[in-house]
């Protein structure tokens, strides 16, 4: 029997939270108290927030339903070893629909793991090697959630980072947000050294310590850090414009065409992508056939050569 009361909750908590419905009778054996206390704990864990919801009839049961808001999850050591790798495993890649909640996921998570599971959490990953899609930067998972974290507690933090040219500084930065184009992550900061507002790419970025150092949020200069991002990028490279044809609906085609590509519109019928990038046009041509859709490129030149090259290639490559 268990006397304490915040410890009956928990376990009691813990059986709700698995998904099927507890008669009354049976959770008062489990709990080893009266049905009249398991009524009582029903009650309390409502209280808190935890939408339970009860069944009439000779012995009631009780199982946990969807409520209007998400209320603290109670889980075992297997089940917080398997989220934290998951986190870990997408956190590692930019990888389109994994974007910084998935990050704070990780952080929060990792800041309450006992450190004999974040052992287990270590040595799993390390155990195992991920086989990824496309070519962004491998990150260290623990560099992605100190920079969350500091972005959350809005901390100053202090980082090594080394630029393009492969030359290293030591930054210091009042870190706003991170984002995810789905091939890398980036940090939007306000660097202290420069006074002025940055990007920095999270796979040149090492031993990132937050410095406990609080700060007022500064005003974005273009409202959002998604679209200061993509400025900063086209200012270092030059782009080109494209438009692109596919034979099917925007609706058909909306969970294969990340917002990051270009915006889609509909004209007859035809789900039409129109973007701007900087990448090589052999990688926007991989990433359109990627699409698995018939598609026609309207422009540039280079683009609907590059298309032509590439599916004369791959049909010779198949024997075709």
């Amino acid at each position: 029997m268990t006397t304490d009361t915040p410890a009956r909750l928990l376990q009691l908590l813990s059986l709700l939270q698995t998904p099927r419905e507890w008669p009354g009778g049976e959770l008062a054996d489990r709990l080893g108290v009266s049905r009249r206390t398991v009524r009582r704990d029903i009650d309390r864990l409502r209280e808190l927030g935890y939408p339970v919801e009860a069944s009439k009839g000779a012995d009631g049961g009780y199982r946990l339903v969807a409520g209007k808001a998400m209320p603290p999850l109670l889980l075992d050591d297997e089940e917080a070893v398997a989220i934290a790798v998951g986190l870990r495993a997408g956190a590692g890649h930019a990888v389109e629909g994994v974007d910084e909640a998935s990050v704070r996921a990780l952080a929060k998570l990792e800041q309450v793991l006992p450190a004999r599971l974040r052992h287990r959490v270590t040595t799993l990953q390390a155990a195992t090697t991920p086989l990824t899609m496309g070519d962004g930067a491998l990150i260290a998972p623990e560099t992605l959630t100190v920079m969350a974290s500091a972005v959350a507690g809005q901390e100053r933090l202090r980082f090594a980072y080394r630029a393009a040219d492969g030359s290293e500084t030591r930054r210091q930065a009042e870190p706003y947000r991170l984002v995810s184009t789905g091939r890398r992550w980036y940090l939007v900061a306000y660097d202290l050294d420069r006074d002025d507002w940055r990007t920095f790419r999270v796979d040149r970025v090492s031993e990132p310590f937050a410095t406990g150092a609080r700060f007022a949020p500064r005003e974005m200069p273009t409202g959002s850090a998604a679209e200061y991002l993509r400025r900063s990028i086209q200012r270092r490279r030059e782009t080109y414009e494209f438009t692109v044809a596919f034979a099917g609906t925007v609706a058909e085609l909306a969970a294969r065409l990340p917002g990051w590509l270009g915006t889609s519109v509909e004209e007859d019928g035809r789900c039409v992508l129109r973007g701007e990038s900087g990448d090589p046009v052999e990688w926007l041509a991989v990433r359109l056939a990627m699409v698995g859709c018939e598609f026609a490129v309207r422009e540039p030149a280079e683009l609907v050569a590059c298309v032509k090259e590439l599916g004369g290639r791959l049909s010779r490559a198949g024997g075709v």
